[in-house]
C-alpha cells in the first residue's frame, strides 16, 4: 500500500505523476528527450541503460517497464534484456553499449565513481560526447525515478505480462504521449 494516498489502478510512477501533475510534466519531458527522441544512440540502447540502472537499484516497476520497452525496440528480444541485466558483458550487445553500461553502473553507485578511463574506453568504442553525456544523465535520472517510485511504495504488480503491451506502445508513441492516459490535461 502506498505511503500516501495515490490514485488507484495506476502502476508505479504513473500513480505518483497523476497525484502531482505539475511535477509529472517536466519528468515526462526529460525522459522523452533521454529515451525516445531522436539520438545517435539507438532507443533500445538508451532503454537498456535505464533498465540496467533500475535493476541495480532494485526498482521492479522501472526495470520491468523499461525492459519491456527495450525488448519492443529489439523485436521482442526479452531474452536479451534479461541477459543484459544478469551479465551485460556476456550479452549480445555492442562493445560501445557495454562501455556505456559500465559508466551507468558507476553513476548508479555514485557520480564520482566515473573515471577518465571509463570515458576513454567509451570513446575508443565510438561513443560521442553527447552519448556519454546522455548515458550519465539517464543513469542519474533513473536513480531519481527509481527512488520516486519506491520511496512512495507505489503499486507494482509482479506480473511481467502486464508490462509487455505498455512497453510496445511506449516504444512507438513516447512518454509524453503516453502520459495523456493518466494526465488528461497533459500537453506536448
Amino acid at each position: 500500500m502506498p505511503h500516501i494516498q495515490l490514485p488507484e489502478g495506476l502502476q508505479g510512477i504513473r500513480s505518483a505523476m497523476a497525484f502531482r501533475p505539475e511535477t509529472a510534466k517536466p519528468l515526462n519531458e526529460l525522459v522523452e528527450v533521454l529515451l525516445h527522441a531522436p539520438n545517435s544512440l539507438p532507443q533500445a540502447d538508451r532503454e537498456l541503460i535505464a533498465t540496467y540502472v533500475s535493476y541495480l537499484n532494485d526498482c521492479y516497476f522501472c526495470q520491468t517497464v523499461h525492459g519491456a520497452i527495450a525488448a519492443a525496440c529489439l523485436g521482442d528480444r526479452y531474452d536479451l534484456v534479461k541477459r543484459v541485466k544478469e551479465d551485460f558483458m556476456s550479452a549480445e550487445i555492442s562493445e560501445k553499449l557495454k562501455t556505456l553500461l559500465v559508466i551507468a553502473a558507476r553513476v548508479q553507485s555514485g557520480g564520482k565513481n566515473v573515471t577518465s578511463t571509463d570515458i576513454a574506453a567509451a570513446r575508443a568504442q565510438g561513443a560521442t560526447d553527447v552519448e556519454i553525456h546522455d548515458t550519465i544523465l539517464i543513469a542519474a535520472a533513473f536513480c531519481m525515478y527509481n527512488r520516486y517510485v519506491d520511496g512512495l511504495d507505489t503499486w507494482q504488480p509482479r506480473d511481467e505480462a502486464l508490462y509487455l503491451e505498455r512497453g510496445k506502445k511506449t516504444a512507438r508513441e513516447g512518454y509524453v504521449e503516453m502520459s495523456k492516459e493518466y494526465l488528461p490535461s497533459a500537453s506536448s
